[in-house]
């Protein structure tokens, strides 16, 4: 099945700072950074590759961006300290850095494993809880996780990257509980298949096609169908909706 034509900008965001992490390059971040600005908001990207991050900004009109890597503290909170002095407060942190890899369990290493839960569930983590310092004292606020349909069914190779977006999970349905009590929201999305330029990198022909396969309407998702549906969860929209992961998918058994 084609790729259905690009949504237009609908002014969903309007007014709202938008931080999204690991924003550099082609994938979902840029994406989402990109649908953020055409709904209206004011959007600070991020990311660790600080010539990528520039290009991505560059390419976004300009916007303020911020090197940060995850796993160190000090740069998670000097994103979130940035981004207050530039434009005053955070509305909406988009949680999308994440790292894979392929091992077996029999062969993956202590820091194989380590690596992968520190940047995506550990750096989702450290991420969330610097935003919910900020949105606290705003009272308001929307955090939208990016989950993946593995941390539900099982791949061979993805033991770590599964473990990890499982937390992801999990993670967002005890913030979702505790940040309802100072007015902030917290949702997540699993996508199955995005297809980007990076992921064809790392990824086979055959793995590709086969993970396609399984997918309803023959093809992976693009990027941007996956940020629409980081955008309602951001918005007023899903204004009743905290601790929920919706899958964006087209997977059948």
């Amino acid at each position: 099945m084609s790729v259905p034509p690009y949504v237009e900008g609908h002014g969903l965001l309007a007014g709202k700072v938008v931080v999204v992490t690991a924003a550099a390059g082609t994938g979902i971040g840029f994406a989402t950074a990109k649908k953020a600005i055409e709904e209206g908001a004011t959007v600070v990207v991020s990311d660790w590759h600080e010539r990528r991050l520039a290009e991505a900004a560059e390419q976004l009109g300009g916007v303020l961006s911020i090197p940060c890597d995850v796993t160190v503290e000090e740069q998670v909170q000097r994103l979130f300290a940035e981004t207050v002095a530039a434009h005053g407060r955070v509305d909406v942190l988009v949680n999308n850095a994440g790292l894979g890899g392929t091992a077996a369990i029999v062969e993956m290493t202590d820091e194989q494993w380590s690596r992968v839960l520190d940047v995506t569930l550990t750096g989702t983590f450290r991420c969330t809880r610097a935003a919910f310092k900020v949105m606290q004292q705003q009272g308001s606020g929307v955090i939208v996780n990016n989950a993946s349909v593995i941390g539900w069914r099982a791949q061979e190779g993805q033991a770590h990257y599964a473990a990890a977006k499982a937390g992801v999970m999990a993670l967002t349905r005890t913030a979702g509980v505790e940040g309802a009590k100072f007015g902030v929201r917290v949702n997540a999305v699993s996508p199955s298949i995005a297809m980007h330029a990076f992921l064809a990198k790392v990824t086979t022909d055959e793995l590709l096609e086969e993970l396609s396969a399984r997918e309803a309407f023959g093809r992976p998702a693009e990027p941007w169908e996956v940020a629409n549906v980081i955008v309602f969860l951001a918005s007023d929209y899903s204004s009743y909706m905290t601790g929920e992961v919706v899958s964006v998918s087209s997977q059948h058994p």
